[in-house]
């Protein structure tokens, strides 16, 4: 089956063919009449638009002009010749000073990095294929696999169907839509994580359905497995449990954490579910899912900072711990999207978002010694706490995140000529502040590839701005970075972060690589070189690092343009959409404040 990600192409219909030749053969009639001793045309000539000039007699001149003529046409020649050097002349990274964007002297350097980033999602691929296809796990270097479930979850499968469609893998793909149809089932007596299967499979599913111009066999898997996953709200709350029996339909507690949920994990579901609810019309998905923001809500975070456990019982927050990464991370990504999926609509959520950003910057962003990065510290002790200089790399969502909701998606020049707001332009040059910081996560390694933690320094006499602690130095082939580098290429036509978006993929390619051809694997430590494989590829590494790398490489911006459609935490793109008359926020926020957020833990 061919991928319906449609690209503008050139019209070569018969039409547009059609007239074409008309306006073609019209001009040429001029010149090929019967007198004047002109050439006529040769109906059996190439195509049109592929002529060459014809051949045609010139009375003739005198000497003196003809000199006039050869010499004036040498000049000419010069001239162009000195134009096309000018033009094409690049500097040292290969772009040229007369055209932003522009790719060197031969061809398309942008498009050839972008087939690279193809044929490294199809070394993935092809790994996978022959030694774990249907399989949830994959560990490329033993070149064994295994499932989570007992028939199979489709966790790399599913997450990997709208990339083949953005990259145009047709045959790929059809093997992968025939397993989809014919193999996986999620009636299965297994307890899944209520989030990753929502964000991978939920998700993955529906951008397929969208992708593929709404094949509705991805439709029914998706409310399938959407109505599976709904008993996991049914709380005394609304709060969804950590887990959830695929079969039996029952909520099951987080085994760790006392019972609590994670903030972000119970917080990132509404983008799916609301999109299934726009799609069956039903609107049961969309109550359940935003009920859990008008609880979040009710707390009145101080700044809008939420920690990072949540009680499903009681719907009180489990300690006190902030921070924008692990269990932090995409409670603040989904306030800015929900605002975006529903074109802006509902308010409440732009509300919350810009308090929570307010609260970052007023709370966690910190500057590092010597060279002033920006980072996002933690608060480990509550609000009042002191602060801890760790950063997770989970934390590079933000720099796209704060340019998404700077301009809503545009591209930065569009928006500033509308209302350009103070805020608008604090929120983007700490995007791009951010942006620099996270590159250098990767920079400061022996191998350029980022661990996942880093802490960064506080101390005046210190040297480095980054360290690395040995157990936090392993790399599990994350995509925040370049998600941000992506979204902040589209936004504002910087190639320096095409630039580092290359330089991180070519540090990928040189260490992760598996020798002998059978996909890329997380690391041990980036610091090692040559680095232990972890013998692990990530369902995410296909699924969100290649594919933001392949999006931050392609040129033309009607492909998933960020003012039509929201990517979810895993990547999936969804369109936006009006509400209509079925839905609406159904909650307002309340100005009472609670006298302790923990308190009904």
């Amino acid at each position: 089956m061919s991928s319906s990600v449609r690209q503008n192409a050139l019209d070569f219909s018969s039409t547009a063919r059609s007239v074409e030749e008309y306006v073609w053969t019209a001009s040429r009639a001029g010149f090929s009449g019967t007198g004047g001793g002109r050439h006529r045309a040769n109906d059996s000539d190439l195509p049109l638009y592929k002529d060459k000039p014809l051949n045609q007699s010139f009375p003739q001149r005198n000497k003196r002009a003809r000199s006039i003529w050869i010499t004036t046409g040498i000049v000419f020649g010069v001239v162009v010749y000195m134009l096309y050097r000018i033009l094409s002349s690049t500097d040292d990274a290969g772009k040229s000073p007369w055209f932003f964007g522009s790719t060197g002297r031969r061809g398309n350097i942008w498009k050839d990095r972008q087939n690279q980033i193809k044929e490294a999602f199809l070394e993935s691929w092809n790994g996978y294929e022959k030694y774990a296809f249907g399989k949830d796990i994959y560990r490329p270097v033993a070149k064994t696999s295994r499932n989570m479930a007992p028939e199979g979850m489709g966790w790399i499968i599913v997450d990997c169907l709208d990339t083949m469609m953005i990259m145009n893998l047709e045959e790929p793909l059809q093997h992968a839509r025939e397993w989809v149809a014919n193999n996986l089932t999620y009636d299965q007596d297994y307890e899944v994580n209520t989030f990753e299967t929502t964000i991978r499979m939920l998700g993955g599913l529906l951008s397929a359905h969208y992708l593929s111009g709404y094949d509705d066999m991805y439709l029914e898997k998706a409310v399938d497995l959407a109505n599976r996953l709904l008993p996991a709200f049914d709380s005394a709350t609304g709060i969804p449990y950590a887990s959830v029996n695929l079969q039996t339909g029952k909520g099951v507690p987080s085994h760790d954490d006392g019972g609590a949920s994670s903030t972000a994990e119970a917080t990132s579901l509404q983008l799916e579910f609301k999109y299934v609810s726009k799609l069956t019309g039903e609107t049961l998905y969309w109550e359940k899912a935003e009920k859990v923001i008008e609880v979040i809500d009710s707390w009145k975070a101080v700044d809008g900072l939420v920690p990072i456990f949540i009680m499903p019982e009681t719907g009180g927050f489990g300690g006190n711990q902030i921070r924008l990464g692990s269990r932090g991370d995409s409670y603040y990504e989904y306030l800015l999207k929900q605002y975006l999926q529903t074109n802006s609509k509902e308010g409440v959520y732009r509300q919350m978002y810009d308090e929570s950003m307010a609260g970052v910057k007023k709370r966690l962003m910190q500057k590092s010694m010597p060279s002033g990065l920006t980072y996002v510290a933690e608060l480990d002790h509550g609000i009042d706490g002191a602060l801890s200089p760790k950063m997770d790399h989970l934390v590079c969502f933000l720099p796209g995140n704060l340019a998404l909701g700077s301009t809503g998606g545009y591209p930065l020049h569009v928006a500033q000529r509308t209302s350009w707001t103070i805020t608008q332009a604090s929120d983007m040059k700490l995007a791009k502040d951010l942006a620099r910081t996270c590159y250098e996560m990767y920079r400061v390694t022996k191998t350029g590839i980022a661990p996942e933690i880093v802490y960064f320094n506080t101390d005046p006499k210190g040297s480095e701005d980054i360290s690395i602690k040995w157990q936090d130095s392993h790399n599990l082939q994350r995509p925040e970075t370049v998600e941000s580098l992506f979204i902040m290429w589209r936004i504002t036509k910087d190639p320096i972060y095409r630039e580092w978006g290359w330089e991180i993929f070519e540090a990928f390619r040189k260490y992760s690589h598996v020798v002998d051809g059978t996909g890329y694997t997380c690391l041990e430590s980036v610091n090692e070189v040559p680095p232990r494989p972890r013998d692990n590829m990530e369902s995410f590494w296909m699924a969100e690092t290649l594919k933001y790398l392949y999006l931050l490489f392609e040129d033309d911006d009607s492909i998933l343009p960020l003012e039509k459609v929201v990517f979810n935490t895993e990547a999936h793109p969804m369109p936006k959409f009006n509400m209509g008359p079925l839905f609406k926020t159904g909650w307002t926020r309340s100005s009472t404040q609670p006298a302790d957020m923990a308190g009904a833990q």
